[in-house]
């Protein structure tokens, strides 16, 4: 059974919710309602947001990340802490629902997953269900800095391809549609090079995958290189603030194809190329060695490599660089600013950092989880909705 976020039939919901005509200057978006069914420690949730911050308190393991995670599931259609929606429902259940309204420049637009345990994902857009997941643009566009976003910095490649990965499918959904397709040719060609075929046979069978691959990595690439780009343009100046000139901030792209000041036509034929050239040792190895699949975001401070000497409060700088550049990108891909959810990390900061995060809270709608308050002294004086969170239940509001 589908719900709608307040219990009563769709059809009169929306009838209600198109006639408000809801809008506050400055927000342009923001989460108003949430409502959980049998998701993660939640039997049922529904709770309504305050346009400006909430404050979610708790002790660990209580549900806090949970709710974050509901958020952003709604907001790209996956989870950033698993890939198995299985382990989003409830352990005792079946099923799982969540549902959340939200308010885009005045209008307001509902939006709902369901799970089940048998893989099966379904998501509607204003009561109307999605033929693919690929098709999901909510207009919920969501950052997260959470512990875990530590490893864009000190993790190996594959946590950078991630966070490039999402960051730039919310901006451009076409691109996940891209991802998911390269992957599935790139799975193909691996099958190939690992099959009892003879060699002959295999080198004529991949020049099939080989064009393939090449027209859609390019598009690939291009993305990233752009993204990047702008990515590292807006995180030197915050890198800048935050450190008060003492350190400069550099995001450059690498590619094992040649990417250097060219189009999209000379980078697909580089990739062809190199792919051609280097079948042989995909053969020996029994995968795919040249591609975006590879890639990595090279993240320096002053010239040199933050994996190699980086400490955990320069960091957590870093990530607050990059999270805040990846805020700023988003208002100028999309127009509206994101909503950001903040997984306690905002009391772990240190004052000066806490203080230049805080002047980004009147630009949009924020979410902080914490184990408490201390920490948050700078935010008594905002409008915010202090919610305290006890094995899946609100207990009470502030």
């Amino acid at each position: 059974m589908w719900y709608n976020i307040l219990g009563f039939p769709n059809q009169m919901v929306w009838e209600i919710y198109l006639n408000k005509g809801i809008f506050r200057e400055g927000v342009f978006l923001y989460i108003e309602n949430i409502r959980l069914i049998n998701f993660r420690n939640y039997n049922s949730l529904n709770i309504k947001l305050n346009r400006n911050m909430n404050i979610f308190i708790g002790k660990n393991a209580q549900g806090k990340t949970n709710l974050l995670e509901s958020i952003y599931l709604c907001a790209t259609g996956g989870s950033f802490r698993t890939n198995k929606d299985r382990e989003l429902i409830n352990f005792n259940k079946r099923e799982a629902y969540v549902g959340v309204n939200i308010v885009l420049n005045g209008v307001e637009r509902f939006i709902e997953i369901k799970l089940d345990k048998n893989g099966q994902k379904r998501v509607k857009i204003n009561r109307v269900e999605l033929d693919n997941l690929r098709e999901l643009n909510s207009g919920l566009n969501v950052v997260i800095f959470s512990p875990e976003d530590l490893k864009i910095v000190k993790g190996g490649p594959s946590e950078r391809r991630n966070f490039l990965d999402t960051s730039i499918s919310q901006i451009r959904p076409v691109y996940k549609y891209n991802l998911n397709r390269y992957n599935k040719i790139l799975y193909q060609r691996n099958n190939l090079l690992k099959s009892n075929k003879s060699n002959n046979d295999i080198i004529n069978l991949l020049e099939i995958f080989d064009i393939q691959m090449s027209k859609i990595g390019a598009d690939i690439i291009l993305s990233r290189r752009e993204f990047i780009n702008k990515l590292s343009d807006e995180s030197k100046t915050v890198h800048e603030n935050l450190t008060l000139g003492g350190q400069i901030l550099d995001l450059n792209y690498v590619s094992n194809v040649d990417l250097y000041d060219k189009n999209k036509y000379e980078i697909e034929n580089d990739f062809l190329k190199k792919l051609k050239s280097n079948s042989k040792k995909d053969l020996i190895v029994g995968n795919t060695e040249i591609g975006p699949h590879r890639d990595d975001m090279e993240i320096k401070i002053n010239n040199m490599d933050t994996r190699a000497f980086a400490s955990q409060g320069q960091q957590r700088t870093i990530v607050l660089s990059i999270k805040l550049a990846q805020v700023e990108i988003l208002n100028m891909e999309k127009g509206v600013y994101p909503v950001l959810l903040l997984d306690d990390v905002f009391s772990e900061l240190d004052v000066e950092r806490r203080k230049y995060l805080s002047k980004s809270f009147n630009k949009m709608q924020t979410i902080i989880t914490s184990t408490d308050l201390l920490g948050l002294e700078e935010l008594e004086r905002v409008n915010k909705s202090v919610l305290y969170i006890d094995r899946g239940k609100i207990m009470y509001k502030e």
